[in-house]
C-alpha cells in the first residue's frame, strides 16, 4: 500500500509582503503579488497554485506593504479551502504578535511572529514560498527529496548562467547536492560541479521539518546580531551547522507538452512584466496557461464574453495574436500582440499593439498604443499616442531602458492640465 503524499502534513506558508518598487507605479497602491498577470490571474496564484496542485491543504500568507488589495483578492479567490475537510487559508498581516513596535523586520521574523497559529495545526513539513514569481512546481517532488535526503533544510534553486547568477544568493554544492557554500550576490559565483558554465540560485523556496524551524527561529528571534532573514541568516547558518541540500528546479518543475523549457521568471521590472505578459500573445508561448492538468486559480469574476464590433474598413473591431479578457469591447479599434485584462474597452479607429492593458481600462477613439503597459482604471484621452516618440514619451510617462511606457491615470491628467 503507497504511503499518503507527505504534501498532505506540509503547510505552504508564503511571504507577500514585497514592496516591488522596481514595478515604479504599478506597485503604488498594491504590493507586487497582488500585480495582475496573465489577462486573469495576480502574481501570487501561482504560489498558490502550485501548493493546492501539489496536494498541500495548509496554506498561510503574509502580507506587509500595502496589503488591501493583496487582501481582497485571496479572500476572493482563496476561501474554498474548508477546515471539515482538514484544510485551511490564513491571512497573516503584520500585527505586532510578538512586540507593539515591531513589524515584520525580515522573512524569518514574518513566520516567528505567527509560531502559535502554525503550530496549532501541527504540520510535519513547512514549505516557504516567495508569493512575487511566475513559475509551476510540484513541491510533493521537493518534500520527497527532504526527506530522503534527511535533510535540515532543502533550498529550490534554479540553473543559471555564472553571469545571471551575480544577482542571486548562489549555492556552491558538492557532487550530491549537499550545499557547502550560500553567497549573495557573488562577484564570481561557484559553478555546478561537472557544469562548469551553470550555477545554482537560489528560488527563496525553502522546505523544513516544523519542529527544527521553529527551534532555530527562537535561537534567531534572540541573536540582536541577526536581521532574522532566511537568505542572509538562517540558511548560511545551517550550511555551516547542519546538512542544506540543494533541489534543482528541473526535477520538479510542470510542464504541458507546449512548454519546452523550465519556466521560471522575476516580474520585478516594468521591462520584464511586460514581456512576460507579451510572450503569452505568441503561437506557442514559453508558458502554458491553457494547461488544464495544472491549472491556475484566481478569482472568477462574473463577466460577458468578450464583444468584437462594427466591420468596415478602418472601423473593423478585431483582436490578432492577442489575449482579449471577458467584459472587453473592441469597438471599432485595432488590437495586435496585446494582452486585455477584463473590461477593457478601445474605441473605434484606435489601435493597440504590444500592449499590456490592466483592467477597466479606456482606450479613446483614434488613440495609438505602442508597447505600453497600462495600469487600472485610465483613460486614454482620444486621438492620444504614446509609444511613437521617445523623448516626448519619457517627459510624459514613465519609460524604460527597453522604451516600454508604463501609463497610469495621474500621468494623463497632467498632459490635461
Amino acid at each position: 500500500m503507497a504511503s499518503a503524499p507527505l504534501a498532505r502534513h506540509a503547510l505552504a506558508y508564503v511571504l507577500a509582503g514585497g514592496r516591488g518598487s522596481r514595478l515604479m507605479e504599478l506597485t503604488d497602491r498594491r504590493a507586487k503579488p497582488a500585480v495582475y498577470f496573465g489577462g486573469k490571474a495576480r502574481i501570487i496564484d501561482f504560489a498558490l497554485s502550485n501548493a493546492l496542485n501539489s496536494g498541500i491543504r495548509r496554506i498561510a500568507v503574509a502580507t506587509q506593504y500595502k496589503a488591501h488589495s493583496l487582501i481582497r483578492h485571496v479572500q476572493r479567490a482563496w476561501t474554498f479551502l474548508r477546515p471539515e475537510r482538514n484544510e485551511s487559508f490564513d491571512l497573516l498581516p503584520a500585527s505586532q504578535r510578538i512586540s507593539e513596535n515591531m513589524w515584520y523586520v525580515g522573512t524569518a521574523d514574518a513566520v516567528y511572529q505567527n509560531a502559535d497559529i502554525i503550530l496549532d495545526y501541527d504540520p510535519r513539513f513547512i514549505v516557504v514560498l516567495a508569493g512575487d514569481h511566475i513559475y509551476k512546481m510540484d513541491y510533493e517532488r521537493m518534500l520527497q527529496q527532504h526527506v530522503d535526503a534527511g535533510a535540515d533544510v532543502t533550498v529550490g534553486c534554479l540553473e543559471v548562467t555564472p553571469e545571471e547568477a551575480t544577482a542571486f544568493g548562489v549555492m556552491g554544492v558538492d557532487v550530491n547536492n549537499r550545499i557547502i557554500s550560500f553567497l549573495e550576490k557573488p562577484k564570481n559565483p561557484p559553478t555546478i560541479p561537472g557544469a562548469p558554465d551553470r550555477c545554482l540560485a537560489s528560488m527563496g523556496i525553502y522546505v523544513f521539518e516544523t519542529k527544527f524551524l521553529f527551534e532555530l527561529l527562537r535561537e534567531d528571534a534572540a541573536n540582536p546580531r541577526s536581521s532574522h532573514d532566511f537568505g542572509k541568516d538562517l540558511i548560511p547558518y545551517i550550511v555551516k551547522h547542519g546538512k542544506a541540500v540543494a533541489h534543482h528546479f528541473s526535477s520538479s518543475c510542470v510542464r504541458s507538452t507546449q512548454e519546452v523549457a523550465p519556466y521560471w521568471r522575476d516580474v520585478g521590472t516594468v521591462d520584464a512584466y511586460w514581456a512576460a505578459n507579451i510572450d503569452l500573445t505568441h503561437i506557442e508561448p514559453e508558458l502554458d496557461l491553457f494547461d488544464t492538468n495544472w491549472p491556475i486559480w484566481t478569482y472568477a469574476e462574473l463577466t460577458a464574453p468578450a464583444k468584437f464590433v462594427h466591420d468596415v474598413d478602418g472601423r473593423r473591431g478585431q483582436a490578432v495574436s492577442s489575449l482579449v479578457s471577458g467584459g472587453s469591447i473592441v469597438s471599432g479599434g485595432a488590437v495586435r500582440n496585446s494582452l486585455l485584462f477584463n473590461r477593457v474597452r478601445v474605441n473605434s479607429f484606435a489601435h493597440v499593439e504590444g500592449a499590456v492593458i490592466l483592467p477597466d481600462v479606456d482606450v479613446g477613439r483614434s488613440a495609438r498604443l505602442n508597447k505600453v503597459v497600462v495600469d487600472r482604471g485610465v483613460r486614454i484621452p482620444e486621438g492620444l499616442v504614446i509609444g511613437e516618440d521617445p523623448e516626448l514619451d519619457a517627459a510624459r510617462f514613465r519609460r524604460t531602458a527597453e522604451g516600454v511606457c508604463l501609463v497610469t491615470q495621474p500621468m494623463i491628467d497632467r498632459i490635461s492640465t
